[in-house]
């Protein structure tokens, strides 16, 4: 898909294709270093930017996320910001695999903030199944990848 100019609620082509429930936008430092580790390494696709603001929007998937460089155009920020970004949020972003993604952040020399693990959570009636890892952006902002083992019955 070609990268469409313009605000994502106005343009109606862009609007039909997809309407995530909730994008969170998150206000960096760089927004080209921030597009390299979200696009370049683990594999999100530019959707449209704008430059003369430094803003992109990116989806991976069902995953859609806002990038806006702090300090140009029209940042909302309700408190000093301090680094690392994103203290106390994760984002847990599904993919089919988490493998390529562990792989395209080593060979970019990006570590680990949790080692690949599987978990089974406790549900209503049955358990499922996880295979995930977390890694922080460039601004420390924390992503919790994770691949469905899928479901089985409630180990007690």
């Amino acid at each position: 898909m070609e990268p469409v100019a313009g605000s994502l609620c106005h343009d109606e082509a862009v609007t039909e294709e997809f309407e995530p429930a909730l994008v969170p936008e998150l206000l960096v430092t760089d927004i080209d270093r921030s597009i390299e580790f979200w696009c370049g390494i683990c594999g999100f696709e530019l959707r449209y930017s704008r430059p003369e603001e430094r803003f992109a929007y990116i989806a991976l998937g069902a995953a859609h996320v806002m990038l806006e460089q702090v300090g140009v155009g029209r940042n909302w920020i309700t408190s000093e910001l301090e680094s690392p970004l994103g203290r106390g949020i994760n984002f847990q972003i599904s993919v089919p695999d988490i493998d390529a993604i562990v792989k395209s952040l080593e060979l970019a020399g990006v570590g680990l903030f949790m080692q690949p693990e599987i978990r089974w959570y406790q549900l209503a009636n049955n358990d499922a199944g996880v295979s995930q890892f977390l890694v922080t952006d460039p601004d420390g902002y924390l992503i919790r990848f994770q691949s469905s083992l899928g479901r089985r019955p409630t180990i007690r």
